[in-house]
């Protein structure tokens, strides 16, 4: 009973259910979960919502998300930051077998000042296949979060004299509002991450795959076009988008240009799919979209 006692000690408060939204993606999603967690200045810290791809095994509960979301926002109560500042979190929890890419900064929230955390989740399997990317990621996290701070404004003003008038109750209502539009930007992280797990170039390209291949050279594209094509890839520090109709010749010709990208920086680049066009994603080196 004692060692029961000693143990409920060290461990926080169990959150209340929190609300989960899930997420029907196209193919594998390498990412278990994204967060949304703060700073309780009663309970410490507290989940508020939680995104996961719509998959038929769990491999973590909702509970586990919730722990390791919280893990984000251990020792933050003294965070002094510069206004505006976010802060980038890299946790490899080799116990839970999962990373953690958090991002934390401070905003208004129900009225009151408050620190923030935006988080995803992959399993330690992935890193291989997350660091590559790890850049993208926080670009993208980072738009979330600074259009997040935006919205928070503009309703705080919008709403003040209401939130005055009516209490706690509409100051609760603004807390709950702003999770249908995270889960607007937070969606195509999602997605962005599963396209590159089923779509990314090779680390090796074997040239019998590109459009450099002797017996294949003018039946895929005309030779000034191959040159200007290579070109403007050099000009533009390895960055190209390829666009056509055909999804074979646009997948030779995105391999072909990454012949002159690293290694890593062909693991940050994408070929297009036969069904349908992918998004254009700024970020990434060389993407392929079919012309639908």
């Amino acid at each position: 009973m004692k060692e029961e006692a000693g143990m409920s000690a060290l461990c926080p408060p169990p959150s209340p259910a929190v609300a989960k939204t899930e997420i029907s993606l196209n193919g594998e999603s390498p990412l278990l979960a994204a967060t949304f967690a703060y700073w309780d200045n009663i309970l410490g810290p507290r989940v508020r919502h939680i995104w996961a791809p719509k998959t038929e095994q769990v491999l973590l509960s909702d509970g586990e998300i919730t722990f390791l979301a919280n893990h984000t926002l251990n020792g933050e109560i003294l965070r002094n930051a510069e206004s505006g500042a976010i802060d980038v979190k890299f946790f490899v929890l080799a116990e839970k077998r999962v990373i953690i890419v958090s991002l934390i900064f401070d905003g208004n929230w129900n009225g009151d000042r408050s620190t923030y955390g935006l988080s995803i989740i992959l399993p330690q399997s992935e890193l291989g296949f997350y660091l590559p990317l790890h850049r993208v990621c926080v670009d993208r996290l980072t738009h979330i979060i600074r259009k997040g701070r935006i919205w928070m404004h503009k309703e705080r003003q919008e709403h003040f004299q209401k939130i005055v008038l009516e209490g706690t109750e509409r100051m609760e209502d603004q807390g709950q509002s702003i999770i249908p539009m995270l889960t607007g930007e937070v969606i195509p992280v999602m997605e962005l991450l599963s396209s590159m797990k089923s779509h990314s170039v090779p680390e090796e390209i074997d040239i019998s795959d590109t459009v450099l291949n002797d017996d294949d050279i003018g039946d895929s594209c005309h030779e000034g076009f191959l040159l200007n094509a290579i070109s403007s890839h050099l000009q533009t520090c390895g960055c190209s988008v390829v666009v056509g109709s055909s999804a074979e010749k646009v997948n030779k010709i995105v391999r072909t240009l990454c012949l002159f990208l690293t290694p890593s920086e062909r693991k940050c680049s994408r070929l297009c799919r036969n069904e349908s066009s992918f998004k254009y994603e700024s970020g990434l080196f060389v993407q392929g979209l079919l012309k639908m």
